[in-house]
């Protein structure tokens, strides 16, 4: 997990964060686009990236104006915990955050559990995933019939894209 803070341009304390758990590129700059948008005149449309690689996070400057660590103007460069970036010459002060992921054991043994049912599931049925599906013309299903393409009892939306309320297609009003 990477946090990232704007800092206040006098006393530098932290006035917007941005936390990113799984992106493997931030992106800063002007336009809308970005997962980090400020609006300064001297902060470029995509002014630097922040990438995810085998050795951590580092930063790459992209902005015209440059990217700017320690005073000095940067390319690339390795994320150390808590350094602190400015955009720009006289622009936005940005300060970076690592955090290690906590390891939750309890979603890890849920996790294992349901990978070695679905492996214990496919061995008993044989199914290896290939060629075991079985396709149905639609005019060979009666009406009325619930089959896996009936796609309004999966996700709660009927087909026409209105909330089922599960009772039975009927519609109802809300209570007030």
């Amino acid at each position: 997990m990477i946090t990232l803070s704007l800092l206040h341009p006098l006393n530098k304390t932290p006035v917007q964060h941005w936390t990113f758990k799984e992106e493997p590129v931030i992106r800063i700059g002007r336009s809308t686009d970005n997962h980090v948008v400020l609006y300064s005149a001297v902060v470029s449309r995509h002014h630097v990236e922040i990438q995810r690689t085998d050795q951590g996070w580092e930063i790459k400057s992209l902005g015209t104006n440059g990217t700017y660590l320690d005073g000095k103007r940067i390319a690339q460069a390795p994320v150390q915990n808590g350094i602190i970036i400015r955009l720009a010459r006289s622009g936005p002060n940005i300060q970076i955050h690592m955090a290690e992921e906590k390891r939750d054991p309890l979603k890890e043994l849920l996790e294992n559990r349901r990978m070695s049912a679905s492996v214990q599931t496919e061995a008993a049925t044989g199914a290896t995933g290939s060629g075991s599906t079985e396709v149905v013309a639609a005019s060979e299903v009666p009406l009325g019939a619930a089959t896996s393409l009936d796609a309004s009892h999966q996700d709660g939306v009927s087909d026409d894209d209105s909330p089922t309320s599960g009772n039975s297609g009927s519609a109802s009003s809300p209570e007030l």
